[in-house]
């Protein structure tokens, strides 16, 4: 889904130039590589920046199975999205990308403000936060009564890694993407159907899978279904 989300936005947004010319894309805390290395087989010129050597070797690993034209295209960087400014100067960076980081924060802020600073004047920064308005909603699906009323209370929870991570409301975020001068320009809810299900449950029929995405895309779009989504995958423009 994510994936989705952001291929149309950078068509809708960089339009005809993201064909004629690749892309500077700062992926901070790039994991895996996913979103890094599939931006790098589109053309575009990717840096990823993980302070986790395990799973930045995972990458470098994911990178090295690549063709040469993709690995020219790839810088992978040990190193914590706060300190940009120490690698990067200012508007170094057409796309800025922070999936799946804010939620190890105790506040977002500071690395937002941080990555802000990294975008080039009409570039976009692309953001995947834990739904706060949503934390009891996994645990309400799943039977577990006294979690989702604990829920309610407070922006923690426990994640599938069994870790404490934190959820974020979307009007904060929109409010410090605001102070940051990169402005809400549109939001997608992730998960909304999907995130209280065992992985083991999950379609393994080619024409099932298809619905479930497409019906996951569709609920990600609209009221009131993208409100409860168990993530925000939150744009700001530059």
């Amino acid at each position: 889904m994510v994936a989705r989300q952001l291929t149309e936005q950078l068509a809708t947004h960089f339009g005809e130039r993201a064909q004629q010319a690749p892309l500077r894309v700062l992926d901070v805390g790039c994991g895996q590589g996913t979103q890094a290395l599939r931006l790098a087989r589109a053309g575009h010129l990717v840096t990823g920046l993980d302070s986790d050597p395990v799973t930045l070797g995972a990458a470098q690993a994911m990178l090295g199975a690549e063709p040469p034209e993709v690995r020219e295209r790839v810088r992978l960087l040990s190193g914590d999205g706060h300190h940009c400014g120490r690698w990067f100067g200012p508007g170094s960076f057409d796309v800025v990308l922070c999936h799946g980081v804010l939620m190890y924060l105790p506040d977002p802020d500071p690395l937002i403000a941080s990555l802000a600073r990294m975008i080039a004047p009409g570039g976009l920064l692309s953001l995947l936060a834990r739904n706060r308005e949503a934390l009891a909603m996994r645990f309400g699906l799943t039977g577990d009564w006294r979690a989702a009323l604990q829920a309610f209370d407070t922006d923690h929870y426990a994640n599938r890694l069994g870790l404490t991570a934190r959820a974020d409301r979307l009007a904060d975020l929109a409010t410090t993407l605001r102070e940051v001068a990169v402005p809400l320009r549109h939001w997608y809810g992730v998960r909304v159907f999907t995130d209280a299900m065992p992985d083991h449950a999950a379609p393994v029929d080619g024409r099932q899978l298809g619905q479930l995405l497409e019906a996951e895309d569709r609920a990600g779009r609209v009221d009131p279904y993208r409100q409860v989504a168990a993530l925000l995958h939150v744009i700001g423009v530059k």
